[in-house]
């Protein structure tokens, strides 16, 4: 493919030789010749020097560059709708396999794939384009909208509503009992958990990640919110449009987050927490109670900057500590020739 027809496609400005042939698409470290990179950051412009892409895309020309760059507005972006052009092909539907179990009291749309040793329950509802993976499990009542893509060994349990585009990677389970008990006569008895799930359009969540249904009502995951591998969501949480949930993430019951929410790996949020949009919290934070918008960090949580000034505190313990035993030493010893 040319350059000057990459250009077109990205509507980006070429510096340098638009009849460049480019053959593939790869990072600045490992490209080669014929494929084109990107700068995403100024911390990576040392790399340029020994890169051999044909092409660079960047947001501002470089002077003095002797690769050939195409200038675009987010190079990043840019380089994602680059992989999908060269690597990512059209699926061709391939209908329902005869290996598949489907209800017929099920509703399948047009162009839909199911592959083999997948189950369909009663009352599902699959919309125009999606692709059921083997070994998937659909319960009764859940529907998904279309053009979505459940990867092998998912579970949807009953009465889930997976929006448009959704993609759920294998092994995840949504919909399953949230953790609800009250404890009677020396037992932990068992509260039904009636509600559902409701994931919105433009959705992506992990392999490995468990979504509770609601004791009542629903557990809700708001449009174009990503879920990273391994988080766990407890029963009625309400999670945002537009929010970043990391690895490990732990969200207890009925929390609310808000639009445009970042956390990072291993935070942990305790029930009933409401986190403001635009909020981030850093890895391995612990969050309770209402959460303004802002930068946090710690166990407790509190105002990244804040965290930070302790953190440089908490790796001087040792030497304060030294010095507070000194002065103990020395205030014993004045004391000591003053009773004398």
């Amino acid at each position: 493919m040319k350059l000057g027809e990459i250009a077109n496609l990205l509507n980006g400005e070429i510096i340098g030789n638009p009849e460049i042939e480019i053959t593939g698409v790869s990072g600045i470290g490992e490209a080669q010749e014929g494929d084109i990179t990107f700068l995403s950051t100024e911390s990576y412009r040392k790399y340029l020097s020994g890169c051999k892409a044909s092409c660079v895309m960047v947001k501002e020309p470089i002077d003095g560059l002797g690769i050939t760059q195409l200038r675009v507005l987010n190079p990043q972006f840019a380089f994602a709708k680059l992989l999908e052009h060269f690597y990512i092909k059209p699926k061709s539907p391939i209908g329902i396999s005869k290996d598949s179990i489907v209800s017929d009291s099920a509703t399948i749309g047009k162009d839909v794939s199911i592959f083999p040793f997948s189950y369909i329950s009663d009352s599902v509802f699959i919309d125009d384009g999606v692709i059921i993976y083997p070994f998937v499990f659909i319960g009764r009542d859940t529907t998904i909208g279309r053009d979505s893509i459940i990867y092998p060994n998912v579970v949807l349990r009953e009465n889930v509503k997976i929006g448009n585009r959704v993609i759920i990677h294998s092994g995840s389970v949504i919909g399953s009992d949230g953790f609800g008990y009250v404890f009677e006569e020396g037992k932990h008895y068992k509260i039904p958990q009636v509600g559902g799930v409701i994931v919105e359009d433009d959705v992506e969540i992990g392999s490995n990640v468990s979504v509770d249904r609601a004791t009542t009502g629903n557990t809700i995951i708001g449009e174009g919110t990503k879920i990273d591998n391994l988080v766990q969501i407890a029963h009625n949480v309400k999670i945002g449009k537009n929010s970043i949930i990391i690895a490990q993430v732990g969200i207890a019951g009925s929390t609310e987050i808000g639009d445009f929410v970042t956390l990072a790996g291993q935070v942990g949020v305790a029930d009933h927490v409401k986190i403001e949009s635009g909020t981030m919290i850093g890895a391995q934070s612990g969050v309770a109670g209402v959460v303004a918008k802002g930068v946090y960090s710690g166990s407790p949580i509190m105002p990244h900057r804040d965290w930070l000034k302790a953190q440089v505190v908490f790796t001087k313990l040792p030497e304060l500590y030294k010095k507070i035993k000194e002065l103990e030493e020395k205030v014993k010893e004045l004391e000591r020739r003053n009773t004398q």
